[in-house]
């Protein structure tokens, strides 16, 4: 597990506001929204990387470096972790069934995605054991444009990890656009982080 720190939760400023969610039938909510990926597809093209696991890591990248994404709850005690890493759905191409892949965030993008490749490949199993909390999770969809998704539910209210999900990329005047889910616990995100997550992962995806 990565290193984290437990919040002092009587000098917190979200204290309240997490006490609000924290109870909630439903404590997680999630937006969609359209991100240009233009530019990304042709960067990463010239590149030859993996469309899906340079997303992992953009996405990654952009959300460690929003605090909201790191806390989770552990033990009863809410927590910052320095740092989270990935955990990804992988088809297996025989028997049309996914497998959830666990890989460290760490090195740059092209080191991530022949890590994060090797790991998919060479992983047999399809879930290796219950996913930590110090990860973000994606579950790409690309067979489908989509405009709204939902996930299932185990009745978890403290499993604040965030999920990342999106369709398949679609064009529109000559721009190539792409459907994007993104889910975080409320007691610890707001709209507010969400729109600043969009901005910073776009960002990144027209500067690459």
């Amino acid at each position: 597990m990565n290193r984290y720190t437990i919040i002092d939760e009587t000098t917190w400023k979200r204290a309240q506001h997490c006490a609000v969610f924290r109870n909630c039938i439903e404590p997680s909510f999630c937006v969609t929204f359209d991100l240009d990926v233009t530019n990304f597809r042709r960067a990463i093209g010239r590149r030859g990387l993996s469309f899906t696991l340079a997303l992992v890591y953009a996405v990654t990248e952009c959300a460690n470096s929003i605090e909201e994404f790191r806390y989770r709850f552990l033990n009863g005690n809410v927590v910052l972790f320095d740092k989270i890493d990935t955990a990804f759905t992988w088809l297996d191409a025989d028997t049309e069934l996914f497998k959830v892949v666990n890989v460290p965030f760490e090195g740059s993008m092209d080191e991530y995605v022949a890590a994060a490749k090797r790991a998919a490949e060479q992983q047999k199993v399809y879930f290796t054991g219950p996913l930590g909390i110090d990860v973000f999770q994606f579950s790409p969809l690309p067979w489908v444009t989509y405009r709204h998704i939902s996930h299932t539910n185990a009745g978890n209210r403290e499993n604040s990890t965030p999920l990342f999900d999106w369709g398949k990329f679609y064009e529109r005047e000559g721009r190539y656009l792409l459907p994007f889910s993104v889910q975080v616990h409320h007691s610890f995100a707001d709209g507010l982080h969400v729109g600043r997550l969009a901005e910073k992962v776009q960002d990144l995806l027209n500067r690459l």
